[in-house]
């Protein structure tokens, strides 16, 4: 099945996408868009680009594991996604994936621009690792 992962931003939103066999996740974009509605439809389109079979949206949970405005904002943004297309669309909690983000393209020395540029749709692939890691434990 071919999932998609959001890690929505408030200006920057990563995406990422599995292979069909759920084996690889990888960074497909980064859509820079401050505009809710366009926003939807950007990442509508990118469902329907990718061929989309569900869609995971990070949950950025606090610490405590309690909802904050961020959190709150993930959960209204993925409704509104819900009622625009036909496609599964789950929530992962997501702490940590921007620290583990941050931690990769630091060992691999990318800065400035280019790090700005994949920083979102890399967490997205770490949101989509640990989703696939979670339901390939859960089939066995």
């Amino acid at each position: 099945m071919i999932i998609m992962s959001i890690d929505l931003g408030k200006v920057r939103t990563g995406i990422a996408v599995c292979d069909k066999n759920e084996i690889l996740a990888f960074p497909l974009c980064t859509i820079t868009e401050k505009d809710e509605n366009i926003l939807l439809e950007k990442i509508f389109q990118k469902a329907l680009e990718v061929k989309a079979e569900k869609i995971i949206i990070g949950l950025p949970k606090n610490m405590d594991g309690t909802l904050g405005e961020s959190a709150k904002r993930a959960l209204k943004f993925g409704e509104s996604l819900k009622s625009k297309i036909n496609i599964p669309i789950e929530f992962w909690d997501e702490r940590q994936t921007t620290v583990i983000a941050h931690n990769y393209l630091n060992e691999t020395n990318i800065r400035g621009k280019k790090r700005k540029s994949i920083i979102d749709s890399l967490s997205a692939s770490i949101i989509l690792e640990d989703y696939l890691k979670y339901i390939k434990k859960d089939r066995k």
